[in-house]
């Protein structure tokens, strides 16, 4: 298994972008029987996914090969993508996987950038990402503090994935959109992370919903409505909350919607 990155902070990974459509054509062609090196170098070797340059296909390999454990961790995302799953569904599940062993994008997007959506701001810039960037050195996530040239290219890439992901539009001033997460990309959230926590109530508070801008409030509401159309059961009862889904894995649950 793989060592942890969930605490380490990356510029490479973050510059270089969310890569959807290209880890979309990678993990669909996945081979199970072969190792992670083994389906990385084929790719890198004979250029399944097209790449223009040889640069960005070395890229690929790099960031593909430090985000993901596909044989493990990351199976479930790669079943769905073998199965051509929509992108419109895969897409949020893939942030949620990415976020795992991305320390600042999971930070950056649960932390600075839902806060600053629950507080009204209307456009973000780049220079708006500084202060929260340059806390890393403070904080002792970064040996040494960025350059400004540095810092400019990390914030442009964490504003370039919420595009990317659909939580915001523009390019050089960006502002929120009206995001809402597809019914199976939330059922297949709620499995994965009742799988982390283990209960009902961690499940519906979990900051991980902040990823796609989704207040606890929010989450509570749009569980009670599948459970009102019984595509799970959810029951509280003061501060205990019964989350009761449709499979027991969230596996299961990848292999239940592959079509």
């Amino acid at each position: 298994m793989s060592q942890s990155r969930a605490s380490v902070v990356s510029s490479f990974t973050i510059i270089k972008g969310s890569m959807i459509e290209e880890t979309y054509a990678v993990f669909r062609d996945w081979d199970f029987d072969r190792s992670r090196e083994e389906n990385l170098r084929q790719v890198r070797d004979k250029n399944t996914i097209g790449a223009t340059s040889a640069n960005w296909l070395r890229d690929v390999y790099k960031v593909l090969h430090r985000r993901f454990d596909p044989n493990g961790k990351d199976r479930a995302l790669v079943r769905l993508a073998k199965a051509n799953v929509s992108i419109d569904v895969w897409k949020p599940l893939l942030l949620w996987h990415m976020t795992r062993d991305e320390f600042l994008v999971r930070d950056f997007l649960s932390n600075w950038l839902f806060n600053e959506y629950e507080d009204g701001a209307f456009r973000i810039r780049t220079e708006d990402l500084y202060p929260f960037l340059q806390e890393l050195h403070t904080q002792g996530l970064i040996d040494e503090p960025w350059k400004e040239s540095t810092l400019k290219r990390v914030a442009s890439g964490l504003l370039r994935m919420a595009v990317d992901f659909e939580l915001m539009t523009g390019t050089t001033v960006r502002e929120f959109a009206s995001y809402h997460l597809p019914e199976t990309s939330f059922l297949y959230l709620l499995h994965a992370m009742y799988e982390l926590h283990g209960n009902g109530r961690d499940v519906v508070h979990s900051p991980d919903w902040r990823l796609y801008l989704m207040s606890t409030i929010e989450v509570e509401r749009e569980i009670y409505r599948l459970h009102q159309f019984r595509k799970l059961r959810f029951e509280v009862a003061g501060s205990l909350m019964e989350l009761s889904l449709p499979c027991n894995s969230v596996d299961a649950f990848a292999e239940e919607i592959a079509p």
